[in-house]
């Protein structure tokens, strides 16, 4: 069972930065597709963006692209969700999934972490 934990989440005006942490208890890091949703209040969990176990593969969703950038350090066992150019619509829980010898999808993923709230302010 892999546990995840979410971190950097906070309150940030629009247009600002922040940078969020998924750090992984797991054996062999690198095996695991992740990747990061969104939910915000009163709506579905919603993909994000996803990193391939070697970091050389990286999707994301429409609505994020060219502002946010996922990334990992398979030595910290940590992927990273650098978000820019933030609007009051990101505004949600972010979650950290991950998926064992698969790439993340908004349909294929794995186990969660307890997530991390991002505030965006107009």
């Amino acid at each position: 069972q892999v546990q995840l934990v979410e971190s950097g989440g906070g309150l940030v005006q629009a247009g600002g930065s922040l940078r969020l942490s998924c750090a992984a208890s797991v054996r062999t890091f690198s095996s695991y597709g992740m990747g990061w949703f969104r939910q915000a209040p009163g709506k579905d969990r919603e993909f994000v963006a996803a990193i391939s176990g070697s970091g050389s593969t990286t999707r994301y969703a429409d609505s994020v692209k060219g502002r946010f950038t996922i990334s990992r350090d398979n030595a910290k066992n940590t992927v990273y969700l650098q978000m820019n150019s933030l609007k009051p619509e990101d505004t949600a829980v972010y979650y950290c999934t991950a998926k064992p010898y698969s790439m993340v999808t908004s349909t294929i993923y794995g186990s969660w972490g307890r997530g991390t709230q991002v505030n965006v302010s107009s």
